[in-house]
């Protein structure tokens, strides 16, 4: 008899337990989670604008790469975070009814927009397996605004909601607010070229004070020859293992950041003279980039005081200056060029192996 009374208590207590945390389960607030873009290879365009720095226009291409503005490339890796943050991103809870006036208040003086455009079918018959007459279409309208309190979710507002909502990525920490950039510039891409060696076709080095260090490289057939620019004359003899790596760099070369973020006077400073190197870079489907290159100065006043016994003082010793297809002015680092702006002394076999400079 004890044996079935403690059975009894036992499921009592279960059904007690099963009981209440049904009722809580129900108290708590249901969201229908398609707050989020599901489908973000659909994605074609995407708007981003606040009220205060600017906007950009971010759009897919043909071939599945990225512009800004319909102008620059854009940078893949930052495009993949903002449709991942698209894709990931879920209602924690609603805002506080008694906090959503001022939510809303928040939202609309500090918020960044962001128009989502999709290629939509006019005919989406069967679920989905019948699908007629792409168009693009604006189909999302985001306002996302501050962070929370504890840093983990940002309030958001959805055009066409009733109320805003916070929302975060599951698993990640931190607020989403910072994935959606609006500078323009901070969304085009830093590559110069990304060619393997295959791809290219030649490759200049023109170092105007130094005339008869100036060479090419140039594609024969499934090799290279190498050839001086002063005379065009073709070179015996070079080293095959410093030219191919040279011409392995040429894969992934990027650009360390725009110079647009230091003070125009200090680049003004630099670029003002005749450049040190140029080079360019010829692919097979004739494609040419450019880098003019500058000595970058530690001071700027140093370039008034020119010439100084103390070059590791004057000069950085990290980075150039470059302009860019004789567009944009950037900083490279010297360890991404090291097998790169050398003279043609150091591809044939000679003792000097410095820099272009």
């Amino acid at each position: 008899m004890k044996k079935r009374n403690l059975i009894l208590i036992i499921v009592a207590a279960v059904v007690v337990v099963a009981a209440a945390l049904t009722a809580w389960l129900l108290s708590r607030p249901t969201f229908e989670q398609n707050y989020h873009i599901e489908d973000t290879s659909s994605i074609t365009r995407i708007f981003l604008a606040d009220k205060e720095s600017g906007e950009v226009t971010l759009e897919r291409q043909n071939d599945s790469t990225w512009s800004v503005d319909g102008k620059y490339a854009a940078s893949q890796p930052m495009i993949d975070l903002l449709l991942e943050t698209l894709h990931d991103m879920r209602i924690r809870q609603q805002v506080n009814k008694n906090a959503i006036p001022n939510a809303i208040k928040d939202i609309a003086a500090h918020s960044i927009k962001v128009e989502v455009y999709q290629n939509v079918p006019f005919i989406n018959w069967f679920g989905g397996h019948l699908k007629l007459f792409s168009r693009e279409k604006l189909t999302t309208t985001y306002f996302v605004g501050r962070e929370t309190q504890d840093m983990m979710a940002s309030f958001m507002y959805r055009k066409g909601d009733d109320v805003p909502y916070i929302i975060h990525i599951p698993g990640f920490r931190g607020f989403l607010t910072p994935r959606f950039v609006t500078d323009p510039m901070k969304w085009r891409s830093h590559s110069i070229v990304d060619l393997n060696v295959k791809q290219i076709e030649r490759v200049e080095l023109e170092i105007p004070e130094m005339a008869d260090e100036s060479f090419a490289i140039q594609r024969e057939g499934e090799g290279f020859y190498m050839e001086m620019l002063q005379n065009h004359q073709r070179v015996n003899g070079f080293d095959t293992a410093r030219v191919a790596q040279m011409l392995s760099s040429f894969t992934y070369l990027n650009f360390d950041e725009f110079a647009a973020i230091v003070p125009n006077s200090f680049a003004d400073s630099c670029v003002r003279g005749e450049p040190r190197t140029i080079l360019r870079i010829t692919d097979t489907d004739g494609h040419r980039s450019e880098l003019r290159t500058y000595i970058k100065y530690n001071n700027p006043d140093d370039v008034k005081a020119m010439p100084d016994p103390k070059m590791y003082e004057t000069f950085d010793l990290n980075r150039l200056y470059a302009i860019l297809n004789q567009r944009d002015t950037v900083l490279i680092q010297y360890y991404s060029f090291d097998n790169i702006l050398q003279p043609a002394s150091y591809f044939l076999g000679a003792d000097k192996s410095i820099y272009a400079q």
